[in-house]
Order: C-alpha cells, then sequence, then structure tokens
C-alpha cells in the first residue's frame, strides 16, 4: 500500500482498479495505491464464517443506528482520525461487554464491575434461590465512577446463586454468576 502525499494531478481524480494490478481510492483526503487483491480459492473454516455472519450484523446495526442524530453524535465522538461514527458503531456491536467482577457487600447490595469501550445500556441483577427460582431481578445502578453498577437486594438468601446480565447499546448481552454460601 502507498499513499500519495503530494497533489499528484495524473492521479487526482483517479479511482478503481487499473489492469487488475492496482486498486486506487480515496480515503479521508487522501489518494492510496494498493496492490489488487483477488479472491480467496480456499473453503472459509467455520470461525471465518462465524466472524463474517458477526460482522454483518454489526454493519446491519451500524447502519441503523447512525440514522439516529444523537447517537450518530456520540459515536462520532469517540472518532479518532480516519474514522467515522460508522466504524464507531460496527466497533461497538462487533464486541461485547465484560462483566469484570461481581461482589456482594454486607450491606445486601450487589456490586457488579463491567467494562465496555463504548458505554452501557443496562446492567440487571437476578437473585436464585438454592432450587433456582427466581426471588427477585432488576436493574442497577450506575456508580459515579463509570464501572461499577450497584443493585440493593430486598431478601439476600443464604445460599442461592446472582446472575448478573450486562447489555451494550447494540444489544451485545454478557451473562455472568456467583454461588451464595
Amino acid at each position: 500500500m502507498a499513499i500519495v502525499k503530494d497533489s499528484n494531478l495524473l492521479l487526482q481524480n483517479v479511482q478503481g482498479t487499473l489492469g487488475k494490478q492496482f486498486t486506487i481510492y480515496k480515503r479521508n483526503g487522501q489518494i492510496i495505491i494498493a496492490v489488487k487483491r483477488g479472491k480467496s480459492k480456499k473453503k472459509p473454516t467455520q470461525k471465518q464464517l462465524d466472524v463474517r455472519w458477526k460482522m454483518k450484523v454489526a454493519s446491519a446495526y451500524a447502519v441503523a443506528i447512525i440514522k439516529d442524530p444523537e447517537v450518530k453524535a456520540y459515536y462520532q465522538s469517540l472518532a479518532g482520525p480516519g474514522q467515522n461514527a460508522y466504524n464507531m458503531a460496527v466497533k461497538d456491536a462487533f464486541h461485547s461487554p465484560v462483566i469484570q467482577d461481581i461482589k456482594v457487600e454486607a450491606t445486601d447490595t450487589v456490586v457488579v464491575t463491567a467494562k465496555n469501550e463504548f458505554r452501557l445500556a443496562t446492567v440487571r441483577v437476578r437473585v436464585q434461590d438454592e432450587s433456582g427460582k427466581v426471588i427477585e431481578e432488576g436493574k442497577a445502578v450506575p456508580e459515579k465512577n463509570g464501572v461499577d453498577w450497584s443493585y440493593k437486594v430486598a431478601q439476600m438468601p443464604k445460599k442461592g446463586r446472582i446472575r448478573v446480565f450486562v447489555e451494550d447499546l447494540p444489544g451485545n448481552v454478557s451473562e455472568r454468576g456467583l454461588l451464595l454460601g
């Protein structure tokens, strides 16, 4: 790949493929010349097919979501040089949030530490007894540090399980549990 530095009169208005050897295109006002890539003759692996599907879904999300001016402005504010709101929305949709830690404080408060490169939409906490019956469920509240979310449990069982569901803007959900007792 080569980036044309000077305003080249010959390449200024050229885009496309030349002689099945080079592709010339513009990105962010720069002219780029690259070797033309051909289609692979290998059969894609299952992992490649999964990634292609995930990318297709992420791209569809980005196309739809940037029609909302507020969300587009949010993603654009996170874009770096050579990036745009669409790129950031695809990146957000492609990666799921990560639940780093679940703690139960002495005050019967569940504290969830979760992160995502972009903002999280919701954190839900489900409290179950030993048999798996749901005792209560609700949304956690974000703490001021921007990483922790807390949920006050009305009646914490001695034994049981806490399930945490973290969702980001595109709808990717990560789930993690904590055994009690």
